[in-house]
C-alpha cells in the first residue's frame, strides 16, 4: 500500500535536507478542573500525542480537525500533538499492516481506529470478511497495548440511505458487520464509541424532515463527510469518549450585583431589569460553529452536550434583548430565554467566534503540512539500490518536518488564548 517515489522525486527531496531548527517551547501542561467523583474520564488528556488512523474518511481531515479543534479551544494549554494516518481505501488488514511503520512509529500516548466502512464491501454480510475484519482490528489493539497507547476503538458512521444506491441494504449490513467491535474493545480494555448507532440515529431523523436531503447533507454520496458529516461525526466520537460539554457559564440574578460563573471570571458588573453589562475573561474558547454546520444542530443536540458557552440573565424586564460583545450584536434573545439560560456556543459571528475562527483556519494550514509529511515521507518507499541513503535521511526529513509542524502548532496556542470582552444586555431595537 505504500507510495513509491521516482529516483528523480528522491534526488529532490535529499536536496532539500538542511540543518534541522530547535524544537520550539511548548505550553505547559495545564490544570484540569476537578470532574464529579462519578463522571467518567475524558479519553484524551494533556500531552496527548494523537494518531487518527483509518481510510479516506480520516484522510479528508473533517472529523479529526474538529475533534481537534475542539481540543484546542477547550484546552488551550493542552500542548496536544495531532497526527492523521488515513488512507483511502483502507480496510482493517491494511491498518494492521501498517501499524507499526505508521502509527507506533510516531509514538502516539492515544490512538483513534476507524475501520469498517470498506471493510463491509458496500453489499450483503460476508461472514469471511468479518471474521478478517475482526481478526486484524485485535491484532491492532494489541500492538497498541504493547507499545502503551490508549486505543478509542471506532464503529463508522452509518451510510445515509438517501443518498447512497444501496443505502438500505448496506447500512442493516453495517449494523451486523461492527457488532463484534464492543466486546472486542472489552476484552482488550480499550474506549469503545458505537459511531454507528449514534449516526444512524441522526440520519433516521434526517430522513424523516429532509426525506429529499435539501438541507441536512452529512454525506454527499452517502458515506464520505462533507463539512456537516464531519461536526455530526466528531460530536459522536468526542461525546462517545466523555468530552466535557462546559466551555465557561455566566449566571446573573439582576440587583444583587453578583455573578455566579463557571470556568471563567467575571468583572466590572452593571445593570438593572432594564440592561446589564460585565466584563467576562473565559478559561476557554468554544468551537467556532461554522455556518455550514447549522442543518446537524438538530441532530447534535444544539451541541449543548458539547459546546456549551453559556450566559443566563434574571430579573430583566419582559420583551427582547440584544447581547452584545465588545460592540457586536451576536444573537436577540426574549427575557423569558435569557432567565432560562442560552447557550452562545451556537453563535456564528463576533470576536468570540472570530477567535475561534481563526484557530480553524490554522489548524487546516497546519494540517497541509501533517498531510505532506505523512504521504510524502512518512508512506516513502525507496528502490532497493537507494535503500541505505533512505535509511539515513528518512529520519532527518521526519523530523524536519515534524519540527516545523510543532512550531505551527505551538503559534496556534498562541491564537487560542482566552481574552477579556465586554458583554451587554440590552433591549432589542
Amino acid at each position: 500500500m505504500a507510495r513509491l517515489f521516482s529516483p528523480a522525486a528522491l534526488t529532490g527531496v535529499l536536496a532539500t535536507i538542511v540543518a534541522l531548527a530547535a524544537p520550539p517551547v511548548r505550553a505547559a501542561e495545564p490544570k484540569a478542573a476537578p470532574a464529579p467523583a462519578d463522571a467518567p474520564a475524558f479519553f484524551f488528556k494533556p500531552n496527548d500525542r494523537i494518531v487518527f488512523l483509518g481510510d479516506s474518511i480520516t484522510e479528508q481531515y473533517q472529523y479529526s480537525s474538529y475533534i481537534e479543534l475542539y481540543l484546542t479551544t477547550r484546552m488551550p494549554k493542552g500542548n496536544f500533538t495531532f497526527l492523521n494516518a488515513g488512507i483511502g481505501g483502507d480496510t482493517a488488514y491494511g491498518g494492521a499492516s501498517r501499524f507499526q511503520t505508521h502509527v507506533l512509529a510516531e509514538k502516539p500516548t492515544a490512538v483513534t481506529i476507524n475501520f469498517g466502512m470498506n471493510d463491509g464491501g458496500y453489499g450483503a454480510f460476508n461472514p469471511g470478511n468479518n471474521k478478517v475484519f475482526v481478526e486484524k482490528t485485535a491484532a491492532m489493539l494489541e500492538m497498541a497495548d504493547k507499545a502503551g497507547a490508549r486505543v478509542a476503538l471506532l464503529s463508522p458512521n452509518a451510510v445515509d440511505r438517501r443518498n447512497k444506491s444501496n443505502g438500505k441494504q448496506y447500512v442493516e449490513t453495517q449494523k451486523q458487520f461492527y457488532a463484534p467491535l464492543k466486546d472486542l474493545a472489552a476484552k482488550h480494555k480499550v474506549s469503545y464509541v458505537d459511531q454507528y448507532a449514534t449516526t444512524r440515529a441522526a440520519t433516521e431523523k434526517m430522513e424523516v424532515d429532509d426525506p429529499a436531503a435539501k438541507k441536512a447533507v452529512p454525506y454527499p454520496d452517502g458515506f464520505h463527510t462533507a463539512s456537516p458529516g464531519g461536526l455530526l461525526m466528531a460530536h459522536a466520537i468526542l461525546t462517545g469518549l466523555h468530552a466535557p460539554a462546559l466551555v465557561s457559564d455566566v449566571g446573573i440574578q439582576v440587583g444583587n450585583g453578583k455573578a455566579d460563573t463557571k470556568a471563567c471570571t467575571v468583572t466590572d458588573l452593571k445593570g438593572d431589569e432594564t440592561s446589564v453589562s460585565f466584563t467576562r475573561t473565559d478559561d476557554a474558547l468554544p468551537m467556532p460553529v461554522q455556518k455550514d454546520w447549522l442543518p446537524m444542530l438538530p441532530y447534535t443536540n444544539e451541541l449543548k452536550d458539547l459546546n456549551y458557552y453559556g450566559l443566563t440573565v434574571k430579573g430583566l424586564n419582559g420583551g427582547d434583548y440584544t447581547v452584545t460583545i465588545d460592540g457586536a450584536a451576536v444573537g436577540k434573545f426574549s427575557a423569558k430565554e435569557l432567565a432560562a439560560g442560552v447557550n452562545l456556543g451556537t453563535v456564528t459571528t463576533g470576536p468570540v467566534w472570530e477567535q475561534g475562527n481563526k484557530v480553524l483556519r490554522a489548524i487546516n494550514a497546519k494540517n497541509e503540512m501533517v498531510k505532506q509529511r505523512f504521504f510524502g515521507v512518512v508512506r516513502f518507499t525507496p528502490p532497493d539500490w537507494l535503500a541505505d541513503v533512505a535509511a539515513e535521511r528518512k529520519p532527518i526529513e521526519l523530523k524536519k518536518r515534524m519540527d516545523k509542524i510543532d512550531a505551527a502548532q505551538a503559534e496556534i496556542y498562541k491564537l487560542a488564548a482566552p481574552v477579556a470582552h465586554k458583554f451587554e444586555v440590552t433591549p432589542a431595537q
